[in-house]
């Protein structure tokens, strides 16, 4: 899964894809606003910096930045993006499951964004925590996004993909088509009782697997590293505190933002 998910973020159409986007998400612009006269006192590392859509909002705030991707093509094309902005040292080729260029204790927030966690296996993903735990500072901050379980199951429905527009249905139908000819081995059954599912969804043409988790067993595998873990929508930006409306949720995917233990 990961070498796999790996050699599609180093190709050159994924990488010029990337390297075009350039605005934040409503809860990263949330979460911005929120520690935007914080981030001045802070070190911080971005993990999965893509083609640099993050870097641009925070670096110029932060009191020092570290941006790091596994694709040694994406921060090649960083490098070139942001020259004479950003010193070189501050974008380096780095993968989140062994962060040993870096010492213990020494980032005030972390941020990994864009779902980056979810292209890696489960053990992996724990391996990710551990580490983040480990270079974050104990009470500064963590903030992630990752794929919502209960946002794919109604992707897999042919009822739910029709409307009175044909040509809109035609298409959604082959959509769930490719969807289900994808991921043969998973029944409609574990989308609605499982904690999490690997899936090929239909992320650059069905290239990634994709790790997608429930809200609460997210909360729950969090709870090792993370305390005080909050959840914010990926649409509206706000905060979603209620545990009834988190366990409906079904939208795509959500962030959460967490103090590191």
């Amino acid at each position: 899964m990961s070498d796999q998910n790996q050699k599609t973020y180093a190709s050159a159409g994924i990488v010029w894809y990337y390297i075009q986007l350039s605005l934040l998400q409503p809860a990263e612009k949330t979460v911005l606003d929120r520690f935007k006269d914080q981030l001045s006192t802070m070190s911080l590392l971005d993990i999965g910096i893509g083609g640099g859509r993050t870097t641009q909002h925070f670096a110029p705030l932060a009191k020092a930045y570290t941006g790091i991707d596994y694709s040694a093509e994406m921060i090649a094309a960083c490098q070139q993006k942001f020259s004479g902005v950003l010193p070189p040292a501050s974008l380096n080729v780095g993968d989140a499951r062994d962060m040993s260029q870096f010492a213990d204790n020494t980032f005030d927030f972390i941020l990994f964004s864009f779902n980056g966690i979810d292209y890696v296996s489960h053990c992996d993903r724990l391996r990710i925590f551990q580490e983040v735990n480990r270079v974050g500072k104990s009470g500064s901050y963590f903030f992630f996004s990752s794929h919502n379980l209960q946002g794919i199951d109604k992707e897999f429905s042919f009822r739910e993909k029709i409307s009175l527009n044909p040509l809109k249905t035609y298409v959604n139908l082959i959509m769930v088509t490719l969807l289900r000819l994808f991921n043969l081995s998973i029944k409609r059954q574990q989308l609605k009782t499982a904690d999490y599912l690997i899936i090929k969804d239909e992320s650059h043409n069905f290239r990634l697997q994709t790790y997608y988790i429930r809200p609460e067993a997210q909360i729950q595998q969090l709870k090792d590293y993370f305390s005080e873990v909050e959840v914010y929508s990926w649409k509206s930006g706000q905060r979603i505190a209620d545990a009834t409306e988190l366990s409906a949720n079904s939208e795509m995917w959500l962030y959460y933002l967490c103090v590191i233990s």
